[in-house]
């Protein structure tokens, strides 16, 4: 796979547990045969981590600041993401991941910190994540991002497995748009292999499989980068997300592979 995105937490853990760099070197063990970058969602708390042992064994890093409305906590996030970019841990760097679909910073706050991450790391790609449609609605943050890192999920807009490559095109294609000629990754995308549905998209053993291996074989022959959500199944999602929460991974809880 081009990239994967890093589930750290194992059963009974999630945010705000302090994981250790042991944990995360033996996951990254786990994935190293099967992709070629990872990327975190966070620099604090044990995510640290996951750059510093991905770039052990070799794999590239697209490295993420979490930001919301605790200002000192950004603030933590955004040095932390500085400083391990400055070890020489970071090949692309995220900063905020759909703060702005959450609503939790104004345009002009996450506008600030990119423009300082930016002039703190001159020579490394400085991008935000959000939802693909977020960069056609604002252009002044498409503007100042070096990178265009999109989600792009058919599932999370009830469509069904059928239609979802070509609803993944589609939204991509808008993300083209907005970028003006700027390269764009898709930072996430999967489905999950149970745990409900939403409206037409259905979960399933079945239906995770085919996406995967559709996005998988599109983004191979049309040379898109695409981060593939998620590396491991995470128990603690099941309360924001409902039930299909904590069944993205392509290995379970028990980091065994599922397909």
């Amino acid at each position: 796979m081009h990239g994967l995105c890093f589930s750290m937490y194992e059963d009974g853990q999630g945010p705000g547990n302090k994981i250790t760099e042991q944990q995360v070197d033996r996951r990254m063990q786990v994935i190293k045969p099967y992709t070629k970058w990872v990327r975190s969602f966070s620099c604090i708390e044990g995510n640290e981590f996951i750059p510093r042992m991905a770039h052990k064994h070799g794999i590239k890093t697209l490295v993420g600041a979490w930001l919301g409305d605790d200002l000192e906590k950004n603030e933590e996030e955004l040095e932390a993401l500085i400083a391990l970019a400055k070890e020489g841990c970071v090949d692309i760097a995220a900063v905020g991941n759909e703060v702005m679909y959450r609503e939790e910073l104004t345009e002009a706050q996450l506008l600030e910190y990119i423009l300082r991450v930016k002039e703190a790391l001159p020579g490394i790609p400085v991008g935000y994540v959000d939802a693909y449609y977020e960069f056609t609605q604002r252009p002044k943050i498409a503007k100042a991002c070096d990178v265009i890192l999109a989600n792009c999920y058919p599932y999370w807009e009830g469509c069904s497995q059928e239609d979802s490559l070509n609803h993944i095109q589609k939204m991509f294609g808008e993300a083209v748009d907005a970028a003006q000629g700027k390269k764009v990754i898709i930072t996430e995308s999967g489905w999950p292999s149970e745990g409900g549905s939403l409206r037409g998209a259905f979960s399933s053993k079945e239906n995770a499989m085919r996406y995967f291996i559709n996005v998988q074989k599109w983004s191979k022959e049309a040379n898109i980068d695409l981060f593939y959500f998620s590396s491991f199944d995470e128990s603690w999602k099941v309360g924001t997300e409902g039930d299909v929460g904590a069944y993205w991974g392509l290995w379970d809880k028990n980091e065994k592979l599922k397909f």
